[in-house]
């Protein structure tokens, strides 16, 4: 995706990845549920539900724009590290009508790593 948005512009790489996605997954869709399955049904449900798409547009985009500048590990690195600080928030707080699962040593050690392990990616020789 980094090549790609250096080619043709980062939000142009970005709006054809989500499209020919979507497309892709309209077929997916279409092919294995033989019609929409329960594609109306998201307009029903609630609208919180949809960050995920936000969410999910946000980790292209950052993909698209940055692994041209810090390097492709540095990327996934600090979005890996990224999303499961995240995620410890979310089990931490019970967010979005989750399970709490409480934040331990062992957990934040391995965030802690997870984030040095990332800024050591950074580190160009």
């Amino acid at each position: 995706m980094g090549r790609f948005g250096e080619r043709v512009g980062s939000l142009e790489a970005l709006a054809w990845a989500l499209l020919l996605s979507g497309l892709l997954a309209m077929v997916a869709l279409l092919v294995t549920r033989r019609g929409l399955g329960g594609l109306p049904d998201a307009w029903s449900s609630p609208k919180w539900l949809w960050l995920g798409a936000l969410f999910g547009t946000f980790i292209v985009f950052t993909i698209t724009y940055t692994s041209p500048r810090i390097g492709t590990t540095a990327t996934i690195a600090l979005l890996v590290a990224g999303q499961l600080a995240a995620g410890a928030v979310i089990d931490r707080f019970g967010l979005f009508g989750l399970e709490r699962i409480a934040f331990t040593w062992p957990r934040a050690i391995g965030i802690v790593l997870l984030v040095a392990g990332a800024v050591l990616t950074l580190r160009r020789s």
